[in-house]
């Protein structure tokens, strides 16, 4: 009996599920998108309702090859590539290669563990029309823009530059957070606290400065600080009042894609293509030791907080049975999702909360134990009950001046079982020799001065928070954003931080000059909206292309006619040809280039105008690009090795 073929994206499912599935199917991998847009042309007939012309692509010939020798004898094929829209797409695209004359079914699962599985394969159903067109304008939309504004780049700025629907909004937001934090002007003002003693008792209460006449004080001055001070010191202070009251809690929902990318930012300092990398290869199966891989965690390109109920009852008996009835609410705690989550999905979670993290140290790297405990606590602590704290909070005057001194005590940790990281927003004061009408005995009255901060560069996790709240991408494309804006040098990381370089910054003016509809953030929120409605029935793939591009176009003409190169030239003359040198764009910045081009094809990079500080040395200083950033190098290189991350300083 001929064997059922599945098609999975990536092979390094293929052993799990074959194991899974047992000998009446075969597991092959397509190796993710072996059909799409050509790379050579745009690959759209934009006359004719935008149909895309999709080929195979050039590389994965011999992949296809082998998965039509694979299903040729095969009666049944089932598509398992991913449960998004991508994932949907890649599977249709390849049913006219190898599905002629088979029945095809469309099998999806969230996590890769036997019971989700085989529960899949009972439960096959058609590829999802919808999905698959969503997923094609999206394709589409990006191609038309990359295509179009590209060229126009090449001519009026410099060679290889590209632009991007969505990495060049991204790029906006970061170029305008960047002109914010030039711009900002600090501003001074001053705090004032004053340290006060009970007669009897040695501890110090140390209590800020709150108001002034029933009024918040603003002081601004030096002198205003002092003058207050002086005032200050000439007042008694008794204890007006002294409240109690209780605060609680909640835990957080279960991780999602934006908030996976931001925690693992902000707690493990991995930016976000590192996070996908890691949750990819726990979602995909990590070998426990006994030559059986399970995937452990469920998939990870997701924006709901949905949990299956199998798994909602699996966690809450695992609280129960570890941490006691007291630690469970009566009812499962539910999450709201945000408007646009794809509701079928779940949120990210533990395959199986039984495995807890230190039981799978030994069969984890580094990375991946870390992420997985991540997840594992952010989903366990969201089913367990809040945590109480008692906030206590000392009133005192002095004359016309009001100051208070407050604390928090926590009563009942409840999810802070599990996450204690937090306990450390708890501040221990000990008010218990404090009552109403006390008089306090002045030790030191301690103004401090502060400048107001300009707002921080973007990181990945705030980049990522930015997006989702713009509504700029989804799941799958956070990190790919990020990642494309810093390989095209659009972006430079700078201790974990994302700022432009100088070449962002001109690419992004002149896209929002002659862009503006494609660089505003509300606008391309719209699209991701229209998106989400063709995958829902609600609109026609044709008709948001025909939106999308006639306004499109008319920028598109106009920026032709009226975006003028500017020719830079250098003191310096071409060694080749004696033509003068001119300063050009490409994708690793600035260099120099022979006005000859093309019949002169020498070029040689910018340096910085320093010395090389190795000994001996006739070269200069460049900035060069790696994978791994940016760092200072010789232009005699490779006869010059000297390498360094600082700038030397100019002698």
């Amino acid at each position: 009996m001929a064997k059922s073929i599945v098609i999975v994206e990536s092979p390094t499912k293929v052993k799990t599920i074959n194991k899974i599935l047992g000998k009446n199917f075969k597991v092959v991998s397509s190796m993710g998108h072996l059909v799409d847009l050509p790379k050579s042309t745009l690959g759209v007939d934009i006359e004719n309702d935008f149909e895309p012309k999709l080929i195979v692509v050039r590389k994965k010939q011999k992949i296809l090859t082998k998965l039509k020798k694979d299903c040729a004898k095969a009666k049944e094929i089932y598509f398992a590539s991913d449960p998004d829209r991508e994932g949907e797409a890649i599977g249709w695209n390849l049913v006219s290669h190898i599905g002629e004359g088979k029945k095809i079914f469309r099998v999806t699962f969230q996590e890769i563990t036997k019971e989700a599985v085989l529960k899949a394969f009972k439960h096959p159903r058609e590829f999802d029309q919808k999905k698959i067109n969503a997923q094609m304008a999206r394709r589409v939309l990006d191609r038309i823009v990359g295509y179009k504004i590209s060229p126009l780049l090449w001519k009026k700025v410099g060679s290889r530059l590209s632009a991007g629907r969505v990495q060049s909004v991204a790029l906006r937001i970061i170029v305008d957070r960047e002109r914010e934090i030039k711009k900002f002007v600090p501003n001074e003002y001053w705090q004032i606290s004053v340290d006060l003693k009970k007669e009897g008792y040695d501890n110090i209460l140390e209590a800020s400065f709150e108001k002034i006449n029933g009024e918040k004080p603003e002081i601004g001055s030096q002198d205003r600080a002092n003058e207050l001070v002086e005032s200050i010191r000439k007042e008694k202070f008794v204890v007006t009042d002294i409240t109690k009251r209780q605060i609680s809690r909640k835990s957080q929902a279960p991780l999602r894609t934006s908030t996976m990318q931001q925690e693992a930012f902000n707690k493990l300092r991995f930016n976000a293509s590192k996070t996908m990398m890691v949750a990819q290869q726990l979602y995909e199966g990590i070998d426990l030791g006994d030559g059986e891989t399970i995937g452990l965690i469920t998939y990870m390109r997701t924006d709901s907080v949905n949990v299956s109920n199998e798994a909602i009852e699996k966690v809450r008996s695992f609280i129960g049975d570890n941490y006691g009835e007291k630690y469970l609410p009566e009812i499962p705690n539910k999450f709201k999702a945000k408007k646009s989550a794809q509701e079928a999905h779940e949120a990210i979670r533990p395959s199986d909360v039984l495995r807890r993290p230190n039981d799978l140290r030994q069969y984890l790297d580094d990375d991946q134990f870390k992420l997985y405990e991540l997840i594992w606590n952010k989903f366990v602590s969201s089913q367990m009950v809040p945590s109480l704290y008692e906030n206590k909070k000392i009133e005192i005057a002095a004359g016309n001046f009001q100051f208070g001194a407050s604390g928090s005590t926590l009563l009942f940790d409840g999810y802070l079982a599990i996450e204690n990281e937090a306990r450390e927003e708890e501040s221990k004061i000990d008010f218990s020799h404090y009552d109403k009408g006390d008089n306090l005995n002045l030790v030191e009255v301690k103004p401090t001065q502060h400048f107001t901060k300009p707002p921080p560069r973007f990181s990945d996790a705030s980049l990522v928070k930015a997006l989702e709240e713009d509504g700029i991408g989804r799941p799958s494309t956070y990190a790919s954003i990020i990642l494309t804006l810093v390989m095209r040098n659009y972006v430079e990381r700078e201790k974990g931080y994302l700022g432009p370089t100088e070449l962002g910054v001109l690419i992004s003016d002149l896209l929002v000059e002659y862009f503006s509809k494609i660089m505003d953030i509300t606008f391309t929120a719209k699209m991701e909206e229209n998106l989400d409605l063709i995958e829902e029935g609600d609109l026609v793939y044709k008709d948001l292309l025909k939106e999308f591009y006639q306004p499109f176009n008319e920028e598109l003409d106009y920026a032709e006619d009226n975006i003028v190169k500017t020719e830079n030239f250098v003191d310096k003359d071409c060694p080749e040809c004696g033509k003068k040198l001119l300063i050009k764009w490409g994708r690793r910045g600035k260099f120099l280039s022979c006005s000859g081009f093309p019949d002169c094809k020498h070029a040689e990079p910018l340096t910085l105008g320093i010395k090389c500080p190795e000994e001996g040395c006739e070269g200069e200083v460049v900035k060069r690009k790696s994978s791994r950033g940016a760092f200072y190098g010789c232009t005699k290189y490779p006869q010059c090795t000297y390498v360094s991350k600082e700038l030397p300083e100019e002698e």
